[in-house]
């Protein structure tokens, strides 16, 4: 089966309580139990935290299984990937399912649209990897416009090719990832220790539909682009 899982934390640094913040009327949970809800291809939807007041939330817009998470998992240092298996385990135990692929939702992107999750599952489906994330083209490019800080204070280009890149045109294509959509196949979890270790593939959306609230700003932008779309 494949399972949708939402996973939300009490504490934010950048933006307090943010995943039930109101935003456009609505807690910014909403977004993406709606978006999940209307995915063709989910089987369930869980909701993992360790605060009462969203897992109350979450129930009272239809999510049948919510999870208290430890406090050990609920740290900013927390690594997500126990999280995952906290809760599918859980969630197994609970219900007698049997997952083959977790569906991560990030909160924080409720821009994304339910045929974002449906392809990325499909991409999934199609293809021999573990791990399928979002992503989109971005503005900068590691092999063209982007510098680090090198030993002697000196900056260099990040990637840097045999012969110099000079246009953007030119350059491999990059993505920035966005935790709109990560499908992981549950053996995943057990085999690897993070995302990074295991066997990828990009599913791009459009940097639209991207825009991951960390910030203030990014909250009010979200919130702009709702109340002046066309």
């Amino acid at each position: 089966m494949i399972l949708g899982s939402i996973c939300v934390r009490g504490g934010s640094k950048g933006v307090p309580k943010k995943n039930i913040k109101i935003l456009n009327g609505n807690p910014l949970l909403f977004y993406t139990v709606d978006c999940a809800t209307h995915s063709m291809f989910l089987n369930d939807i869980v909701v993992s935290s360790d605060d009462d007041q969203m897992l109350a939330i979450a129930k009272n817009l239809g999510i049948k299984n919510t999870f208290k998470r430890p406090d050990e998992l609920a740290t900013d240092k927390a690594s997500k990937w126990d999280v995952f298996i906290h809760l599918v385990e859980e969630y197994e135990s609970k219900t007698g399912n049997i997952v083959e692929f977790l569906v991560d939702l990030d909160v924080t992107v409720p821009l994304r649209k339910p045929e974002h999750i449906d392809g990325a599952i499909a991409m999934m489906q199609n293809n021999k990897v573990d791990v399928v994330i979002t992503g989109y083209e971005p503005e900068r490019n590691p092999y063209f416009n982007m510098m680090e800080i090198t030993e002697g204070n000196y900056a260099e280009i990040v990637k840097k090719s045999e012969k110099p890149i000079v246009c953007r045109q030119d350059a491999p294509l990059v993505y920035s990832l966005t935790p709109a959509v990560y499908v992981i196949r549950k053996q995943a979890l057990y085999d690897f220790k993070h995302w990074s270790d295991a066997k990828c593939m990009i599913y791009e959306i459009p940097r639209k539909n991207a825009v991951d609230i960390d910030t203030d700003f990014d909250f009010e932008l979200v919130e702009f682009l709702m109340q002046n779309k066309k």
